[in-house]
């Protein structure tokens, strides 16, 4: 057990012992034991060991691991990252360029589930979409929602090689994907302006009609946002 865990565990214990030599309960402040700390009392993984450990499987080649087992990682690891603090060791951990890279994946449900947890991860978390838009991911969750298939990436498919072109390039989108690519982006652009301005350009580069005039759209204003999240969610829904 590190340190750290220690330390939580010796600050646990005082606090909620029994003070006074009338055995009156200590009434003061509590404080919690973090899941980390409890993990190392227990010799169980940390959230950030189970983090590492769902995207090895998501990415791996082995061929005895099934598309079942892949997805089931992915759905343990988008539950994992609902946590804003799991979802901030995303960049700490190193996994948030492989999760990118699932954009591109042979598999539709591989797809589906990367943009499901990229969403999840930035959903009101400036430091994830600040990571997101360094990284490119809006320009690829753009080119989702109007439909584009991803060219392949380095280790998308779980295996590694340069970047290349497939044949399946230039493709339409599956649906299915496509929303959860916007449901992704929406969550990426609202109340962080520099997200909001690449996605207005890469929609502009799309040839889609964005904000009129080439008018900044305001990340702020919900409403705005709206209206270029429901222009393209329609545009989905008639594809």
């Amino acid at each position: 057990m590190g340190d750290k865990n220690l330390n939580d565990l010796l600050r646990w214990s005082i606090e909620n012992t029994v003070s006074g030599p009338d055995g009156t309960t200590n009434e003061g402040p509590r404080s919690t034991l973090s899941p980390e700390a409890l993990a190392g009392i227990m010799g169980g993984p940390s959230d950030a060991d189970l983090m590492r450990e769902s995207m090895a499987i998501i990415v791996s080649s082995d061929p005895e691991i099934t598309l079942e087992s892949k997805l089931t990682a992915f759905d343990n690891l988008e539950q994992l990252i609902e946590s804003l603090d799991n979802a901030n060791l995303l960049s700490n951990l190193g996994l948030w360029t492989p999760l990118l890279d699932c954009l591109a994946h042979d598999e539709d449900e591989i797809r589906l589930m990367a943009a499901w947890c990229v969403g999840t991860a930035v959903q009101n978390n400036e430091p994830s979409q600040e990571r997101l838009v360094a990284l490119g991911g809006v320009e690829k969750l753009v080119q989702m929602a109007v439909g584009k298939r991803l060219p392949a990436a380095t280790g998308a498919n779980g295996e590694g090689g340069e970047a290349q072109e497939t044949e399946e390039t230039g493709n339409q989108e599956t649906k299915n994907v496509r929303r959860k690519a916007l449901y992704a982006l929406s969550s990426a652009v609202r109340n962080y302006q520099p997200a909001m301005d690449v996605c207005a350009t890469e929609l502009r580069r799309q040839g889609e009609h964005v904000g009129g005039d080439g008018k900044d759209i305001d990340a702020t204003d919900m409403d705005a946002v709206d209206v270029v999240i429901s222009g393209l969610r329609e545009k989905v829904a008639s594809a």
